[in-house]
């Protein structure tokens, strides 16, 4: 793969086409669609506090959470950036009950590619200024082209996708994303508008000293997650681990890619099947860290290789640096 520091996104994307195996272009402009939803959401994010775009909405989504007014925006945005550029056949958004089928101007479903979404992960932290983010995923459909997309594009196991990313909202504004080699980084510039890549080639370090989990939720944890949290916390030659944990998804794993570390949400008496949507944050959120190098798992068996069975379905999550996974995973079978 060809790096350039200097290169934006754009030009990346157009020299590492090869890269891909499906190299016909389409999987090109489906990113770049990607980075124009961000670059609106993003001048959204930046405005909080200034405009009535921060707080509730009033309305509950189908996890029963209760929707804020930038995820509803953000999630409209990328919607409907991805339909009117015609480029993929369907898209699935944690926010919506339903997949959406998408058609073609001639109307067909002549796309290859499907899209799952979480349009603004860790939005109920906006109120607050703290960092938030968008996750996708992209898979080449399983449905006949030509035809109406099928609930079995969507229900497709990690292993399958050919891109994932995120996008992080914070001090500034980076797209993170695979495509099966390597993970890459690009920052925005926002006096012009471009991403530049700013984090070529990014490997999380096999080892870290940083531990990530709602400790809160402690007294709910299986027995497995609290002996592991009385590992990083016991004192001894490269212990106690420092805990970090911010409550956004996209901010605490890229920050641990960056730092090594490892991300933690089981599954609690409250919550027995987790808490994190399988198909809109774990499936993507594992291809990019697997592909840094590290690993993600449900505590026992890889994230990438669960067959999902419905389109909200969640799961416990661990990933991270490749040795504190391990280790977690060990104490979760002991």
């Amino acid at each position: 793969m060809k790096n350039n520091r200097y290169q934006t996104l754009g030009e990346f994307i157009i020299q590492n086409q090869e890269d891909f195996q499906y190299s016909t272009g389409e999987l090109s402009r489906l990113i770049n669609s990607i980075r124009l939803a961000a670059k609106t959401v993003n001048h959204e994010v930046n405005k909080a506090g200034l405009v009535d775009i921060i707080g509730a909405v009033g309305t509950i989504n189908q996890h029963g959470e209760n929707q804020q007014k930038l995820d509803v925006y953000a999630n409209e945005i990328f919607i409907r950036t991805l339909r009117n550029r015609q480029i993929v056949c369907g898209i699935a958004s944690e926010e919506n009950d339903d997949y959406i089928s998408v058609e073609g101007s001639d109307g067909q479903h002549n796309s290859k590619y499907v899209v799952l979404i979480d349009p603004l992960d860790g939005s109920s932290n906006i109120d607050v200024n703290v960092s938030v983010g968008t996750i996708f995923s992209i898979y080449r459909r399983l449905s006949p082209e030509g035809t109406p997309v099928q609930l079995k594009d969507f229900l497709q196991a990690g292993r399958n996708q050919v891109a994932a990313g995120y996008i992080i909202y914070g001090t500034s504004t980076m797209l993170v994303y695979t495509t099966g080699h390597g993970v890459n980084g690009f920052t925005l510039n926002p006096a012009i508008g471009t991403f530049y890549l700013s984090h070529p080639s990014m490997t999380i370090p096999s080892e870290g000293n940083i531990y990530s989990i709602n400790e809160g939720n402690y007294v709910h944890f299986p027995q497995g997650v609290k002996n592991y949290i009385k590992y990083c916390q016991r004192e001894e030659e490269d212990r106690p681990y420092t805990s970090r944990y911010i409550g956004s998804l996209v901010s605490d794993v890229h920050r641990n890619i960056l730092k090594g570390g490892i991300y933690i949400y089981p599954q609690t008496a409250k919550a027995p099947n987790g808490k994190l949507r399988l198909l809109y944050e774990c499936n993507p959120m594992a291809m990019i860290v697997e592909q840094a190098q590290g690993l993600a798992s449900d505590g026992y068996n890889p994230i990438l290789d669960l067959e999902p069975t419905e389109l909200h379905q969640r799961v416990p999550f661990f990933c991270g640096s490749e040795s504190m996974v391990r280790k977690a995973e060990e104490f979760m079978k002991n």
